[in-house]
């Protein structure tokens, strides 16, 4: 039941209906083309089916079909997989989006608390140095008066000496040097 054997059935049937048999006539004659054709097909389908080859091919079908069920259960698999991995990516997208967002929301606040606390501390620092010029300028007040003073009580002093040089006698300053000297000496004691 080899390939050969069907085909040399095919060759014989396809030989006993050639058009030089063909004559007219009855149909079930020899002699009709349509009779000898009719046989032939008839006597090709009765060898297909004692080689069995509907099963055959049946056999193939279901083979390739169940090929083709197989492939698409596992492309159905990998699909499904492939939406799961998507959604995964996407949902980490979404996580990692929201956290960007909430690290630029943290950085424009510190920034906005960074400024303000920039503000304040600009306002301590010019606080403190017009503090400080305004000490620089009291203690420089200060400096100018006494240096005022120190000058007009060496200038009394001196014009003090004078005048009392001129009107003192030795006498009365000897009184006087006696009585600092005493006024010393008891606030000393």
């Amino acid at each position: 039941m080899s390939m050969t054997r069907i085909m040399a059935a095919a060759l014989a049937a396809g030989l006993a209906g050639s058009p030089a048999m063909a004559a007219t006539g009855p149909f079930f004659s020899l002699g009709n083309t349509d009779f000898i054709v009719l046989l032939a097909f008839i006597l090709f389908i009765a060898v297909l089916i004692y080689f069995n080859v509907p099963s055959m091919l049946a056999g193939m079908l279901d083979k390739r079909a169940d090929g083709i069920r197989a492939e698409l259960d596992e492309a159905k698999a990998l699909r499904e997989e492939a939406q799961a991995l998507l959604a995964s990516y996407e949902r980490k997208q979404k996580e990692v989006q929201a956290q960007a967002d909430r690290i630029v929301e943290t950085a424009k606040g510190e920034a906005r608390s960074a400024a303000e606390q920039a503000k304040v501390d600009l306002e301590k620092s010019i606080q403190r140095r017009l503090a400080a010029a305004d000490e620089q300028i009291a203690s420089a007040e200060a400096r100018a008066v006494k240096e005022v003073r120190d000058q007009a009580v060496t200038v009394a002093v001196a014009a003090a000496r004078e005048v009392i040089a001129k009107q003192l006698s030795a006498a009365d300053a000897d009184r006087l040097i006696d009585e600092s000297i005493a006024q010393v000496d008891a606030k000393l004691h």
